[in-house]
C-alpha cells in the first residue's frame, strides 16, 4: 500500500489519512521506513502470542472511535490480512464505503490459504470498489455478483513498489556471501504448512542443496516461533543455507532481482520474482494467482518432499525447463496500478490495464 499512499498524498484534491493496526509490528515498521510513510494513526494492537480472535477484536474495538470521529468518505484496505477483514467489517457496521485493493484473488478453498481466503472473500462482500490486479481476478468478482461498474482492472501495486526499491548499487553481506553462486531465495510461513508439511519442504530443500555445491540459499525466517524452531531443526548446520532475520522490502526486492530462483509459500513473491525473470516454485497445494501458472512463471509443487525435491532439482539441472519459466511474461502489472486506483478515487474512472 505504501506506493499507493504516496500517489494519493500527491493529489491536492484528496485528503489522505494513514492508519496502521500494528499487526506484524516489526515487518510493518520496516515497510513504512523503506517508503518514507508516516502513519497518522497507529492502533498498536500487537501483543505476544496474539491469536486471530485477538487481532479481529482489537481492530474492531480500536478502529471504531477513530472512524466515528473522522467519518471518511472511503476506506481503502489491502488484500487478505485479518487487519483488512476487521477494518472492512468496522466500516460496514458504520456504513462507511470500502475500496478493496488487490481484490478478486481466489482459491475457493476456505482453508487454503487460511485464514486469508476467507478474509479476502469477506472483504469483497463488503466493498463498494474492487481494484482487481488482473482480468482473471475481475472475472471472479463479476461471477460472484459484483457490479461490473464497481470492478477496475489496475495491475498490482506490488509491481509499482519494485520500481521504487530495486537499485543497481544495492549491497548486502548475504549477497557478498553468495557472490559467484546461484542464489536461491526461500520463504515459508503459511499456517497450513506448519508442522510436518514444512518439515517435508525443508528436508527436500536441504537434500538438493547438499547435491548442488554451486548454490547458496538465503531464508529470511518468519518471526513465528514455531516456524523458527522447525527451520533451525531441519535447515540449521547446512553451510550453504543462511537463516536470517526478516528483510525490509528494499532488501527483499533486491535479493529477488539477483536470485536464480525462489521457493515460497508467500503471495507477493509469486508476483515480484517474475518481474525479474526469476522462476518461482510455489510450496502450496493451491494458489490464488492462476495467471502465473498459465503464463508459466509459477509452478505449483505442493508440500510433499519428493515433489519439492524433484522440481527444485529439475530447474537447477535442466536449462531448457528453467528458461521456459524465466522468459515467460509477467502477468501482474506494468507499474502504474497506483495511478489507476487514485484516478478512480479522485475521478471515478481510470484507463484499465489489459490485465492479461
Amino acid at each position: 500500500m505504501c506506493p499507493l499512499v504516496r500517489e494519493l498524498q500527491a493529489r491536492s484534491d484528496l485528503r489522505t489519512i494513514v492508519c496502521v493496526t500494528g499487526q506484524h509490528r516489526g515487518m510493518l515498521d520496516q515497510a513504512l521506513e523503506a517508503f518514507g510513510v508516516v502513519p497518522d494513526f497507529d492502533l498498536g494492537i500487537m501483543k505476544e502470542g496474539q491469536t486471530l480472535f485477538d487481532i479481529t477484536a482489537s481492530v474492531l474495538d480500536r478502529l471504531r472511535p477513530l472512524l466515528d470521529r473522522l467519518r471518511p468518505d472511503l476506506v481503502l484496505v489491502h488484500g487478505d490480512t485479518s487487519t483488512s477483514f476487521a477494518a472492512a467489517l468496522a466500516c460496514f457496521y458504520l456504513r462507511i464505503p470500502v475500496g478493496h485493493v488487490e481484490a478478486g484473488l481466489r482459491t475457493y478453498n476456505a482453508t487454503s490459504p487460511y485464514p486469508e481466503e476467507f478474509n479476502r472473500q469477506a472483504v469483497g462482500s463488503i466493498s463498494s470498489l474492487h481494484f482487481a490486479p488482473t482480468a482473471t481476478a475481475a472475472r471472479n468478482l463479476i461471477r460472484e455478483g459484483k457490479a461490473p461498474e464497481s470492478v477496475f482492472v489496475t495491475g498490482n501495486t506490488v509491481i509499482d513498489a519494485l520500481r521504487q526499491t530495486v537499485r543497481p548499487d544495492y549491497s548486502h553481506p548475504e549477497l557478498e556471501w553468495a557472490r559467484g553462486s546461484r542464489l536461491i531465495i526461500l520463504t515459508a510461513h503459511r499456517r497450513e504448512n506448519l508442522g510436518e508439511p514444512m518439515r517435508r519442504i525443508f528436508r527436500a530443500i536441504r537434500r538438493v542443496m547438499l547435491e548442488h555445491p554451486e548454490c547458496k540459499a538465503v531464508y529470511p525466517v518468519h518471526r513465528n516461533p514455531l516456524v523458527r524452531r522447525i527451520a533451525a531443526e531441519e535447515l540449521g548446520g547446512c553451510e550453504r543455507i543462511r537463516l536470517i532475520e526478516p528483510m525490509d522490502p528494499i532488501s527483499c526486492h533486491n535479493f529477488e532481482a539477483r536470485c536464480f530462483l525462489a521457493l515460497t509459500d508467500s503471495g507477493g513473491i509469486q508476483e515480484e520474482c517474475p518481474s525479474f525473470g526469476r522462476p518461482v516454485l510455489v510450496l502450496r497445494d493451491t494458489t490464488e494467482r492462476p495467471e502465473g501458472l498459465a503464463a508459466g512463471t509459477l509452478r505449483l509443487v505442493g508440500t510433499e518432499e519428493e515433489s519439492v525435491y524433484r522440481n527444485f532439482k529439475e530447474l537447477l539441472e535442466d536449462r531448457e525447463a528453467y528458461d521456459r519459466m524465466a522468459h515467460a511474461c509477467n502477468p501482474y502489472g506494468d507499474g502504474h496500478a497506483c495511478r489507476r486506483i487514485a484516478d478512480v478515487v479522485e475521478h471515478g474512472r481510470c484507463d484499465p490495464w489489459s490485465g492479461k
